[in-house]
């Protein structure tokens, strides 16, 4: 949620921001206005409740004295009909302005690259090389099909289009990769391990901005009006809402493994195919809580705790900085880590490690005190996927195929998955 204040003190900012985040700038001057409107009635509100505390001390005074008071007792009912209507109308006007910002995108910092849409993001590294091979690559659904370790059909036939089974080997994959994940995480890089829910509330949801905006892409229990999560995200930031924390535990650094749910499965195309886009599926999150002023090292930190894991695998990355178009709505800055998939012939997206700043700590109402007694100010969030799967596993896949259609696993999982390679 962006602060009002900032959108009082520096109108023009907050209408390029939106515009860059392909938002309508008119909604400062609706917020601009309500917000005059509601100052207005504060201060008009406050002096009645003055003069109504006033006449509360002096009509019991006159009337004490023998005097008339019956104007006086007049001025008081009409002052707090008064009251009572401009409070009502207080009510409306702040009900108002708050779900307005809750509906604006947080602003792009100064550091995002200027840009309409994916096109324009700008790789900032790679690493490795595209690998060669002296027979065609294969696919992850041929090559998952061949070892039986995939099975589209029957996921489609038990749950619908988007939906997957692994079996055996494939699953214990999967397993092998979230334990070593975490392990990695919580051992060498500082992160407390979170089992989070995997439905939450809609408080929930509207702290870390997946609503109301988003609603519609969101799995919903109506009976209760709760979500399935779309990420570990959710639940780990939230964690904190409501809390002031202190300064000197900063930074908070938090990784979760979960389900995630997501309504819609995305683009057309060679994409479609496989496990690329599917409405359920699991990964590692990573979260942190910092001061403000060390965000965007934490950012860099972060990023760089997903990108050593690639480099592990040995698969070939690059890291893209989103154009101000292509950031998600709540995100001020975000790195994309983008795979490699040889038998796909494509870049595929495996990570997001966003800076939200203080955008969703407003939401949720998550502080910290510097030092004890100061005043409360809101912490900066960060997180990122560390690692996602199945994009993760469709380039594992491609990339270790054999000439035999067998797949040779990268040396850091051997004692993990408990064998070296995945035979037909």
């Amino acid at each position: 949620m962006l602060d009002i204040r900032l959108v009082r003190d520096n109108p023009e900012a907050v209408r390029a921001g939106l515009s860059a985040k392909k938002a309508d700038p008119a909604a400062v001057d609706r917020l601009l206005a309500l917000d005059a409107e509601r100052r207005r009635l504060t201060t008009e509100t406050d002096e009645q409740k003055r003069r109504k505390n006033e006449l509360s001390r002096e009509i019991p005074a006159r009337a004490k004295a023998g005097e008339d008071i019956a104007a006086l007792k007049e001025e008081s009912r009409r002052i707090g009909e008064q009251m009572k209507e401009g409070e009502e109308r207080l009510k409306a006007l702040n009900a108002e302005q708050h779900d307005l910002l809750l509906r604006l995108p947080n602003i792009p910092h100064e550091t995002a690259p200027r840009g309409i849409c994916e096109t324009d993001n700008q790789t900032v590294r790679t690493w490795g090389e595209k690998p060669a091979y002296d027979f065609q690559p294969r696919t992850h659904w041929d090559l998952g099909a061949a070892l039986g370790i995939l099975d589209l059909e029957r996921g489609a036939k038990i749950s619908g289009s988007g939906f997957y089974v692994l079996k055996g080997a494939g699953a214990r994959l999967e397993r092998a990769l979230v334990a070593w994940m975490l392990d990695t995480h919580t051992r060498a890089n500082g992160y407390t391990e979170i089992a989070p829910p995997f439905v939450v509330n809609r408080p929930t949801m509207t702290g870390t901005g997946q609503l109301p905006k988003m609603e519609e892409d969101m799995y919903r229990i109506d009976e209760e009006d709760l979500f399935l999560i779309p990420t570990a995200e959710v639940p780990v930031t939230n964690l904190h809402a409501g809390e002031i924390l202190d300064g000197a535990q900063l930074p908070v650094r938090y990784a979760a493994f979960s389900p995630c749910f997501r309504r819609e499965a995305g683009s057309y195309g060679k994409e479609v195919r496989g496990i690329t886009r599917v409405h359920q599926f699991t990964k590692v999150e990573l979260v942190q809580f910092t001061r403000p002023e060390k965000s965007y090292e934490a950012h860099e930190e972060l990023t760089g705790h997903a990108t050593r894991l690639l480099e592990a695998l040995g698969l070939h990355y690059r890291v893209v900085a989103l154009c101000t178009g292509d950031l998600s709505f709540a995100a001020a800055k975000c790195f994309d880590l983008e795979i490699w998939a040889p038998g796909m012939g494509l870049w595929l997206e495996v990570s997001s490690c966003s800076n939200f700043e203080d955008f969703q700590a407003r939401r949720a109402n998550i502080r910290f005190r510097r030092e004890s007694g100061d005043k409360p100010e809101f912490v900066h969030t960060l997180n990122g996927s560390a690692l996602a799967l199945p994009r993760l596993m469709i380039a594992l896949l491609e990339t270790c195929q054999q000439a035999d259609g067998s797949i040779v696993l990268p040396p850091v999982l051997h004692s993990w998955f408990g064998a070296e390679r995945i035979g037909p």
